[in-house]
């Protein structure tokens, strides 16, 4: 993984942070070359290149504005690009993915329960005839299982807590058996638990079902004992590889065009840029931030 900055990712050998990559892989599940993303005359993204591979799982690091949101649309094909190309499973179309989006917002009198809001994932890309209702259900429920859901199944969707509806918006990502998936910021409005248990759900996907997993986030701290590579946006550009060669005071320097200082505290990293003292895992400095609304 070649990075705009010189950030290379190494694989095969274990680092300060994150599990070891795995020696003599497939080719990767998905290749992003020279991105480059213009809304309103703005370059959103500029050059931004990565790999990942199955099995993986990497953070899409980047505070409010730096692109993350913009990245997963191009990448899913529903974003058009200025130059670069994204190729998938060596196809430069859009196959076998999963998405879980952003914002999900279901009304606790919704009638749908898990299980339907999983199955519809099923059999809704295929033409033709769909699986037996029978079929359906057992896949549905395996699925659920899968995501430690089952005893979901006949609850109402909208009426579950955050962390429950995230686990079965993940089943419902997994139906089509994807090699990526992509997640929106799926840590946000989670609490402390919620959130581990998310992320360690994360990582059991990439070693049960061997899927490359890309996660957006503003906060790096929950990922790090899972990651094994990050991607982080700044300015519309990107420094990708493993957290602990790319998470450093020089490399990131370079990104944003000014000092950065990268602190180590209580197993917790903070990044500071300029005179800027933020808590967050990253952040940007302030010119960098979109107001509520603008791409992300």
């Amino acid at each position: 993984m070649r990075s705009p900055v010189g950030t290379t990712l190494r694989r095969g050998r274990a680092s300060d942070e994150g599990p070891a990559l795995p020696e003599g892989s497939p080719p990767p599940v998905l290749v992003v070359e020279g991105l480059t993303v213009t809304l309103g005359g703005r370059e959103v993204l500029k050059d931004v290149s990565f790999n990942l591979h199955a099995g993986e799982l990497a953070g899409l690091i980047g505070s409010n504005g730096a692109g993350k949101t913009t990245l997963l649309r191009a990448v899913l094909g529903l974003q058009g690009t200025a130059a670069g190309t994204v190729t998938l499973s060596g196809r430069r179309d859009h196959g076998s993915l999963g998405y879980v989006p952003q914002k999900v917002s279901l009304d606790p009198d919704l009638p749908v329960r898990a299980r339907d809001l999983v199955a519809l994932g099923i059999d809704g890309q295929r033409l033709g005839v769909g699986l037996h209702s029978s079929s359906r259900r057992a896949r549905a429920e395996e699925l659920l299982s899968s995501v430690g859901a089952l005893h979901l199944a006949d609850a109402r969707v909208g009426a579950l807590s955050g962390g429950e509806q995230q686990r079965v918006l993940i089943a419902h990502a997994l139906a089509s058996k994807p090699r990526l998936l992509l997640l929106d910021e799926p840590l946000a409005n989670l609490d402390l638990r919620s959130t581990q248990e998310t992320v360690s759900l994360l990582a059991g996907l990439t070693r049960s079902h061997g899927v490359a997993v890309l996660v957006s986030t503003h906060d790096i701290n929950p990922l790090l004992p899972f990651m094994h590579c990050v991607v982080y946006l700044a300015g519309g550009r990107a420094a990708s590889g493993r957290t602990a060669e790319v998470v450093r005071s020089d490399v990131l320097s370079r990104l944003y065009g000014q000092h950065v200082d990268v602190l180590h505290a209580h197993g917790r990293v903070i990044v500071s840029v300029g005179d800027e003292h933020r808590e967050s895992g990253c952040e940007l400095a302030p010119d960098d931030c979109a107001e509520e609304g603008q791409p992300a």
